[in-house]
């Protein structure tokens, strides 16, 4: 069982208003099978990839009016200590940490700027259990139009370096203001952070675009569109895989990737 480190992401899950429709849609797209649901837990449902967990979703509860997104878990050995980091660094704890049976115990907060993110310390449920593989978790930005903020609130709350993609000569690269977030130094990426432009309209909050991989990007893109999904970026070719950007039939925002069919070379990277 992989053990994850602090501040690694560790876990997703989503809440949809139509839980076997959103089933359906992800089984298709990326190849998901589904667990039993765990009325204990809120019918709590695990997905899988080739039979180890990648994912969950859920019904949202009885009287919540909730969107349809996706939320990203981040490891922490200590889900309340992290929970005082996210307030002193000037987050918002939505959800105090709960313990889920024998689980793990979880919180929801913000980031400074709106984002949504989930804590996750693990009992019986480490996390993923596979990721980087089609039909598995594969990355994760934070989406913001105030950059400065989540960039100083970050490695306030998560052992964190920093580093910044140089554009270089690329034009489709000029003007972009992207960071890397890495565990353990910064030979470990596992998270970026893309400055919002103006191409977002205004009433799309901040968020966490999760990206699962994908062993066809045009192929996953087709499903999508064929299940009442949105194309809202891509297909693109990049050093790190063929991308797109979508939205599911409910709404809940999500990116594929085939990191196998890669175009160009990295980008450089220096010290934020």
């Amino acid at each position: 069982m992989v053990e994850f480190t602090e501040g690694a992401p560790c876990w997703a899950d989503a809440m949809f208003a139509d839980v076997e429709a959103a089933k359906s849609f992800y089984g298709d797209v990326l190849g998901w099978t589904f667990g039993e649901a765990s009325s204990e837990y809120g019918n709590y449902t695990q997905a899988y990839s080739d039979g180890k967990a990648v994912a969950a979703v859920v019904p949202p509860m009885p009287g919540v009016d909730a969107p349809s997104q996706w939320c990203l878990y981040f490891a922490s050995p200590d889900a309340a200590a992290t929970a005082e980091k996210i307030k002193s660094a000037g987050g918002e704890v939505v959800m105090e940490p709960m313990q889920v049976g024998s689980f793990g115990t979880m919180l929801i907060a913000k980031e400074p700027s709106g984002a949504v993110f989930g804590v996750w310390q693990p009992g019986e449920h480490k996390g993923f259990e596979k990721t980087g593989e089609p039909g598995a978790y594969a990355w994760a930005e934070v989406f913001t139009r105030d950059p400065a903020k989540a960039d100083g609130f970050l490695p306030k709350v998560f052992p964190y370096g920093v580093q910044k993609m140089e554009p270089g000569d690329d034009p489709e690269m000029a003007g972009m203001d992207f960071k890397i977030f890495s565990v353990g130094g910064t030979g470990n990426p596992v998270l970026g952070r893309m400055s919002m432009g103006d191409e977002f309209p205004p009433e799309i909050p901040p968020y966490i675009q999760v990206y699962f991989a994908v062993p066809d990007c045009d192929e996953a893109v087709a499903k999508a569109k064929k299940h009442g999904g949105a194309l809202h970026f891509g297909p693109m070719d990049s050093p790190f895989g063929r991308f797109a950007a979508l939205t599911d039939q409910q709404g809940a925002a999500f990116a594929v990737i085939d990191m196998s069919t890669t175009t160009g070379d990295m980008p450089k990277m220096s010290d934020a």
